[in-house]
């Protein structure tokens, strides 16, 4: 093979944002080397520039001729490039965020940018890698440097703690993962590449064998336990309470991604034969994730742990989209987890602040915090009211194309269901609104009443003020002027060569679910 060909086989221009954000994690190390700790007042804008010049290039790279790299190891597609593009941003948003919080710890700074790339680095690498090799190296990428983060503040028992069921729970899930991928590689005769595993599993006739089902139960329990969906979520509540708080910011909406784009690659190339079993065991998964996350986050008395339900609820609310299968259902998943980006990380800054000036994240110390704090109180209501899906705000929207994807699909117990526990989360999220904005001083908390006098021009505040203002602006601007997020999301699956095959089929699935009720 002569170089032109392997330069034309490697195609090594598709990972240029990746190649970005390698280059700013060796520009990080190396300036902490030579600089010390000196370099820690502007570290982090060095690999927040890092990080929005690698979206930059994935702009650049919108609806590229041969998005196909590596062999067919990585894919370029449009929506590949969304789902790096929300990993890339959720680790922008989480290292203004971290700077204050990671200084106020006592624990180095540029090593913990540094982890929290690599994680970004494995988890852009999982949006778009096709084979098998690539995918549990970006996997294990992105988890080892989870646990790495979990663990950081080494002093708090409680980080240690987490750290260590975070570490024991990951690597059961990543061994039954990996033996479920080791069975794809057997059953499809030697292969890794995805579309050679679903060729080579076609041609050897075993579509309803009992390999098949139980390589993608194996699959979809690695899975699960990525996108924290029941019952694969015992990690979550634990990781969230005991973790340093920009960390769970980041895996709540970062590794959350990266695992929902595993999933719709893994589930729709490999199994195809068995679409109407993964569709039936993410329909139990989606059923328990919202049932159980929005009842159990109603008896939470911290702000983290109520979260943590929070997001194994809204993991069963994206899964509606993948159940569809449609055009809309895939597009109302990309649209919900940008939108989710924001509304998210907007409201762990606000428990960031509020933990730096008070120490505690428990709800009821919140009581009457508007007094003191009008913007914390303002941004913390917006986002937990949109992730309720109260009008106009994203997450309204985001909720309404999941569940009319949903019903066009003919998913209408699973839609109503949706509807129904959307209800129950609002009454905690609004429980936390109204006793923030208490008006009697006696029913202030004594945290509050001691808040400290509100300073932006402590080191490392700054960071988070912009983090606040520009996660509450878009989590407002993103539900009135939506149009944007919604032609983005259409066109990332529209351009995406790979669901065609599977939309084209659903819709005629759907087409006929939607003229049955006419005919009688």
């Amino acid at each position: 093979m002569d170089f032109a060909n392997l330069t034309s086989q490697l195609n090594a221009g598709t990972i240029l944002p990746e190649g970005i954000v390698i280059v700013t994690l060796l520009g990080v190390l190396i300036v902490d080397l030579i600089l010390g700790r000196t370099s820690s007042r502007w570290i982090g804008y060095l690999a927040i520039a890092g990080l929005m010049a690698a979206v930059g290039a994935l702009y650049l790279q919108w609806d590229a001729t041969n998005p196909i790299s590596f062999s067919g190891g990585f894919v370029g597609d449009d929506l590949s490039i969304v789902f790096r593009g929300i990993v890339a941003l959720s680790a922008v948003v989480t290292i203004l965020m971290s700077i204050r919080y990671v200084e106020q710890s006592g624990t180095a700074l540029a090593e913990f940018i540094a982890i929290l790339l690599s994680a970004t680095l494995g988890g852009m690498f999982l949006s778009g890698a096709s084979e098998l090799v690539m995918i549990f190296i970006s996997l294990e990428t992105l988890s080892i440097s989870s646990y790495l983060l979990t663990g950081y503040t080494k002093r708090d028992p409680r980080s240690n703690e987490a750290a260590l069921k975070y570490l024991l729970i990951g690597a059961s899930s990543t061994a039954i993962f990996l033996y479920g991928v080791s069975l794809l590689y057997g059953l499809s005769g030697g292969q890794t590449e995805l579309d050679a595993i679903a060729n080579g599993i076609a041609a050897a006739n075993v579509g309803q064998s009992l390999g098949l089902v139980i390589a993608l139960i194996f699959v979809i329990a690695g899975i699960g336990f990525k996108i924290s969906a029941a019952p694969f979520h015992q990690w979550t509540p634990d990781v969230y309470e005991g973790a340093p708080t920009p960390v769970i910011a980041f895996l709540s909406v970062g590794s959350k991604a990266a695992g929902f784009a595993l999933a719709i690659r893994l589930l729709t190339v490999v199994f195809p034969l068995v679409a109407n079993e993964w569709r039936f065991v993410f329909t139990a998964l989606a059923v328990l994730s919202m049932v159980l996350g929005n009842v159990v986050a109603l008896a939470q008395t911290s702000m983290k742990r109520m979260l943590a339900y929070s997001s194994i609820a809204q993991a069963g609310f994206v899964m509606i989209g993948m159940i569809a299968g449609t055009e809309a259902g895939y597009a109302s998943m990309v649209f919900y987890l940008m939108v989710y980006l924001f509304m998210n990380l907007c409201g762990f800054t606000c428990i960031i602040l509020f933990s730096l000036r008070t120490g505690t994240d428990q709800i009821a110390e919140y009581s009457g915090l508007y007094q003191k704090d009008p913007l914390l109180t303002l941004g913390l209501s917006i986002s937990l009211l949109s992730l309720g899906g109260i009008p106009p705000l994203a997450g309204f929207f985001g909720k309404i194309y999941l569940f009319w994807a949903g019903w066009q699909a003919g998913l209408y117990w699973l839609v109503l269901l949706g509807l129904v526990t959307s209800v129950v989360s609002i009454y905690y999220y609004i429980r936390v609104v109204k006793m923030m904005v208490v008006k009697e001083p006696q029913e202030m908390s004594e945290v509050v009443k001691n808040y400290p006098e509100i300073q932006w021009n402590l080191p490392g505040f700054r960071p988070l003020q912009v983090g606040l203002v520009v996660t509450l602006i878009a989590t407002t601007i993103a539900g009135i002027l939506s149009n944007p997020l919604f032609t983005l999301a259409n066109n990332s699956i529209s351009h995406t060569a790979m669901l065609d095959a599977t939309i084209a089929e659903r819709n005629q699935v759907s087409a006929i679910v939607t003229q049955q009720p006419k005919e009688l």
